[in-house]
């Protein structure tokens, strides 16, 4: 199990750009096919997306084995663990599923935490049931690169980002092969190639995360402003600084046990 601070597989920042360069006028297919050459331990994450769904099926259709990284937040609609398994059973790849460390099921979770972490906590929310088990899958897989299905028209954080990216501290590599793509470009994929979807897009959503945190959308709003409503949010933590997360995450812990020490002391 490499360190994360010692990526597999380096790029100074003039080669990245010069990478950039280059497959910044390929198809998405070309920038698989570049991905699958480049890195050997290369791994698909994927919340099964409309995006990643598109991903699974260019990658099966040009014969290439990359395994899926899904990380189960123990929150997901019914709908998008049914798609997991349709998706896998037509595509066939390695499924690799990560939770919350120590937890099953939700009402583990919930055993641990309490019930309605997000609302209480959402920085420890985040970081429990996304960016810890995303980070054990990476170690545990010792993977170099993972695809992902993000896109600049998806705007927020994502508008201005690369198709090739090093993650920051850690110097694991996201590939982002739709980038440039539209959510109609994307759907109109689907549909001409009968790709397995989420139903739930049948029903006013495009983008799907987490069940208390998404709605549908209405038809002139952004794809994702159904993710988070009403909050100055626009990611889970998964695509943000692992460190500066994990950070976070500790300086809460530490705030909750001296406030817990304080109770206990006026108790006393």
């Amino acid at each position: 199990m490499p360190s994360v601070s010692t990526p597999v597989l380096q790029f100074d920042e003039s080669q990245l750009k010069h990478i950039n360069d280059k497959l910044a006028a390929m198809e998405p297919q070309q920038i698989l096919e570049w991905a699958a050459i480049t890195f050997g331990n290369l791994f698909q994450e994927t919340a099964f997306g409309p995006s990643g769904c598109v991903i699974t099926d260019i990658i099966h259709a040009q014969g290439v084995s990359v395994p899926v990284i899904f990380v189960d937040t123990l929150h997901n609609f019914d709908e998008t663990l049914e798609l997991a398994r349709r998706s896998q059973e037509r595509y066939g790849f390695e499924l690799h599923v990560f939770k919350p460390e120590d937890c099953e099921t939700r009402n583990d979770f919930i055993a641990r935490f309490g019930d309605e972490l997000w609302k209480r906590d959402d920085v420890v929310y985040d970081y429990s049931v996304k960016v810890e088990p995303a980070r054990r899958a990476y170690e545990q897989l010792n993977a170099s690169a993972v695809i992902t299905g993000r896109r600049r028209s998806q705007k927020g954080d994502r508008a201005s980002m690369q198709i090739v990216e090093i993650e920051k501290g850690t110097g694991l590599v996201k590939i982002n092969p739709l980038a440039n793509w539209s959510f109609q470009q994307v759907w109109t994929y689907i549909r001409a190639n009968e790709v397995p979807y989420n139903t739930l897009l049948d029903q006013g959503y495009k983008s799907v995360g987490d069940y208390h945190s998404t709605r549908p959308v209405g038809e002139n709003e952004d794809e994702r402003a159904g993710r988070w409503a009403g909050q100055q949010k626009t990611e889970c933590g998964l695509h943000k600084d692992y460190f500066a997360m994990r950070a976070a995450f500790l300086a809460r812990k530490k705030q909750d046990q001296s406030s817990s020490s304080q109770l206990t002391a006026q108790v006393a």
